[in-house]
């Protein structure tokens, strides 16, 4: 076999196996999100990245970023759904009062929690992948009212763009 034959044969193996390995998004989370009225775009992992609108405590614009994770994780007979939004960067290990504070917000909140992931302080909301858009519109609205409260906390700044 001649190594331009070799060459196009193992091409024509791989790339179905390269879109295999891609991440698509799930499209019953795009027909949920636009059911609510919401722009989003898909990431490059297939999440739904939103940026959403707040009004602060003191009445100023505010915005806050949410990504509904796409890939549906299982424990058991469990089909869970996750909805993350960023509240805090570092680029090593938390400051032993930031990592705290975080523990103690887990604590009181009814939806969510706060998890490292990358170097960032995210709030999780765990919900039932079959749940349907009032529930997911929901989860959305707590993990970002949480993550902008942390946010602004943490920065001490009315916005700080980061997030």
């Amino acid at each position: 076999m001649s190594l331009r034959r070799l060459a196009v044969l193992l091409l024509l193996v791989l790339l179905p196996l390269s879109a295999l390995a891609a991440p698509k998004a799930d499209p019953s989370v795009a027909a949920m999100l636009d059911e609510l009225g919401y722009k989003y775009e898909v990431d490059g992992d297939g999440d739904y990245k939103m940026i959403m609108a707040l009004e602060g405590k003191d009445n100023a614009e505010r915005s806050q970023l949410v990504f509904v994770r796409s890939p549906v994780e299982t424990y058991g007979t469990h089909r869970i759904r996750e909805i993350w939004s960023p509240a805090y960067k570092s680029s090593g290990a938390f400051p032993g009062p930031v990592a705290n504070r975080l523990l103690e917000a887990s604590n009181d909140l009814k939806l969510g929690a706060w998890v490292k992931h990358n170097g960032h302080a995210l709030l999780v909301v765990k919900l039932d992948a079959a749940a349907g858009a009032e529930a997911l519109d929901q989860a959305i609205n707590a993990a970002v009212t949480s993550a902008d409260e942390m946010e602004r906390e943490l920065a001490g700044d009315p916005d700080s763009d980061e997030f």
